[in-house]
């Protein structure tokens, strides 16, 4: 093992001893209607990426408003760090823009329920943790 590879494998042990979230990362399956009621729900996630153990923190100190249809929405910025050593769940099929992480436990209740949406995926041979830039749409 070179110098390297031991920072490495030291950098993502210590990034995985900050991984105190569990999340769901998935991209949404076409929403299903229902015509008795009338109402659309959302349909089984078309695929998933992972589940597990992860990092959740806010990327920017600063959030941005803009508007949606008729209503100000607040854009907040969020890492979601995942272990370096996550798997795709086929080659070539990765996250991208548009797909949600669901945050289901964490140490912060305020943080459970949250739904990101992703809007960029970071890749890199040298990185401690797989990361993945993410908002909050409320």
């Amino acid at each position: 093992m070179t110098a390297l590879e031991a920072a490495l494998a030291a950098g993502r042990a210590e990034a995985e001893a900050l991984m105190r979230d569990t999340v769901t990362v998935f991209r949404p399956g076409p929403d299903v209607f229902d015509r008795v009621t009338g109402i659309s729900t959302p349909g089984p996630p078309e695929v998933t990426f992972y589940s597990g153990m992860a990092r959740v923190k806010p990327d920017q100190l600063a959030d941005s408003e803009v508007q949606a249809g008729e209503r100000e929405v607040a854009l907040r910025q969020y890492k979601v760090s995942l272990p370096f050593s996550s798997l795709l769940p086929a080659p070539g099929v990765r996250p991208r823009p548009g797909d949600v992480v669901d945050v289901s436990a964490s140490p912060d209740p305020r943080l459970v329920g949250v739904r990101l949406w992703v809007t960029g995926v970071q890749y890199s041979g040298t990185a401690t943790a797989w990361r993945i830039i993410a908002e909050d749409r409320s």
